[in-house]
């Protein structure tokens, strides 16, 4: 038995059948031509011989009565594959647009909480001949740096594999009754209390002086009040639905690193850039630029060297797109600007910013201004403070295998929220940086112009002088 972290919670309880909190991925493999008969019970068999390694794959959640207090992990007394990997086929002719939008509708889908939270679908009928294999795992029990952890456990190096110890008997405790339950929920308050009023001076300051650094990321050449929102509003802040849309687009990891080096830049200050001038675009032509910049809200990893929790451990800044300028240099140099002073501020309060908070009545918290934030999301109580989320996750540059196929692409599958409707995450692998847009489709029905707008976005900084 063991607890769940505040923030962990938190995704459980903001999660509605509108908003749900799993993340995900989409990868293409290819199979040579002989194996993809059996490829299916093949790969099913390699991932039954590695769940004991990962410790995501055997557990369930155990709520309170009431929800009075944030639930427990406990183990599962039998992990089904049958429920936990599913097979499907593309209806002909197999198309990319096809493989999307089954993704699309698989994402917006709940994962059951009676079960360990992840499921895996292999999807057959693309006509190019690679495998589809589609993941989701409920954000309560990992980060994006966590599910890198977590593919390596099940991936392999060769086509040929690795030996992997065989698991022991799982030696199963007795299910926790409600007086275990209780009892380690109000001790696990009890010391974040103490940790919560200790570190709250310093939280305190440092959160002022992120008012202070976000300020001037309102209209060009004005200086927003402090800690109001910031961002425009634009057509992806409404409230959603469950419906999902979802995008793919893939950009080489050296050019993008050139195009960081000729301008003193980062890869994370281009990947925002390109994100940028895709968006730019994708307004323009609907005529519907805002005069104001748009705002992403950007993950940053809180982990630190060696940190090999299946958890999250990440926080949230703010980053200036700089939409509202024609000249793509000068949007670089200002994405630079304002990323560089949001990691700053993130790396002074590393130290302090909470990943856990005390649990008893955060549930009913935490679902109530999950309804509360969307209510006034749809009647437009307040400007957004963000109208996007960007966020960029480190992957492995070597080649990877699944079951002797080779692992081609590495497509993230997000979050959106009420107010936020478009998420673009983007995971970095074997030479390639892979972009995964979801959206709402409420908010951005056709995503798939915007992964377009991509790639005249990176041509864009390509042609750019130093």
């Amino acid at each position: 038995m063991k607890p769940l972290s505040g923030l962990d919670a938190a995704f459980l309880y903001l999660e509605t059948p509108a908003t749900p909190m799993h993340v995900g991925s989409l990868h293409l493999y290819r199979v040579p031509p002989r194996a993809r008969e059996g490829y299916f019970e093949k790969a099913r068999r390699h991932i039954e011989s590695r769940l004991h390694l990962v410790p995501v794959f055997t557990r369930r959640i155990a709520s309170l009565p009431f929800d009075l207090a944030s639930p427990m992990w406990v183990e599962d007394r039998e992990v089904d594959l049958d429920h936990h990997i599913r097979r499907i086929r593309l209806p002909r002719p197999g198309t990319m647009a096809a493989l999307e939008a089954t993704v699309a509708r698989l994402h917006g889908e709940l994962l059951d909480r009676d079960r360990p939270l992840w499921m895996f679908y292999v999807i057959e009928g693309l006509a190019s001949g690679e495998v589809a294999w589609y993941s989701k795992i409920h954000h309560a029990t990992l980060d994006g740096a966590a599910g890198v952890r977590l593919a390596a456990a099940i991936l392999d190096d060769s086509p040929a594999g690795r030996g992997i110890p065989k698991p022991g008997k799982r030696a199963l405790e007795k299910s926790p009754g409600l007086a275990e339950l209780l009892g380690a929920a109000i001790t696990k308050c009890v010391d974040q209390y103490g940790k919560f009023f200790r570190a709250l001076p310093e939280f305190t300051r440092v959160v002022n002086d992120g008012l202070d650094a976000v300020s001037s990321l309102g209209a060009p050449g004005k200086k927003a009040r402090r800690g109001m929102p910031i961002g425009p509003g634009t057509s992806l802040n409404v409230p959603i639905d469950g419906e999902r849309a979802f995008a793919t687009a893939s950009i080489p990891l050296a050019e993008v690193k050139a195009i960081a080096k000729r301008h003193g830049a980062k890869v994370n200050d281009v990947v925002l850039a390109l994100v940028s001038g895709a968006a730019r675009r994708y307004f323009a032509a609907r005529k519907a630029l805002p005069d104001k910049p748009l705002v992403a809200a950007m993950p940053v990893s809180l982990r630190g060297e060696g940190d090999s929790i299946y958890s999250t451990r990440a926080t949230m800044v703010l980053a200036n797109l700089a939409t509202h300028l024609e000249d793509p240099k000068a949007r670089l140099e200002a994405i630079r600007a304002s990323a560089g002073n949001a990691k700053a501020i993130t790396v002074k309060a590393k130290s302090i910013i909470p990943m856990d908070f005390p649990s008893l009545g955060a549930p009913w918290l935490l679902a109530a201004i999950a309804r509360a934030y969307g209510y006034a999301q749809g009647v437009k109580a307040f400007p957004p403070l963000a109208n996007l989320v960007v966020s960029n996750v480190p992957g492995p540059q070597a080649p990877l295998y699944l079951a002797g196929a080779r692992m081609l692409s590495w497509w993230p599958v997000s979050i959106v929220e009420h107010g936020l409707g478009l998420n673009v995450t983007v995971q970095s692998y074997a030479g390639s940086l892979d972009f995964g847009f979801v959206a709402a489709k409420r908010a951005m029905p056709d995503v798939r112009k915007l992964a377009a707008a991509l790639y005249d976005a990176h041509e864009e900084l390509k042609k750019l002088r130093g």
